[in-house]
């Protein structure tokens, strides 16, 4: 499902839900770097995480 992911999409971390919702800055090779509410601009190694993709209304 991650490679799905395209910028400007959001997402949360299934470990994480304190760092919120997150929104998807980039995705190249299986690294996406995504920039949480609350734990600011991450990247994560999309073979080792499954980020769950968020609908907002």
């Amino acid at each position: 499902m991650n490679s799905l992911l395209e910028p400007g999409m959001f997402v949360k971390h299934p470990d994480h839900p304190e760092w919120g919702i997150g929104q998807v800055q980039s995705n190249i090779g299986g690294r996406i770097t995504v920039n949480f509410q609350h734990q600011g601009k991450v990247v994560i190694d999309g073979s080792q995480v499954e980020l769950q993709i968020e609908f907002l209304p």
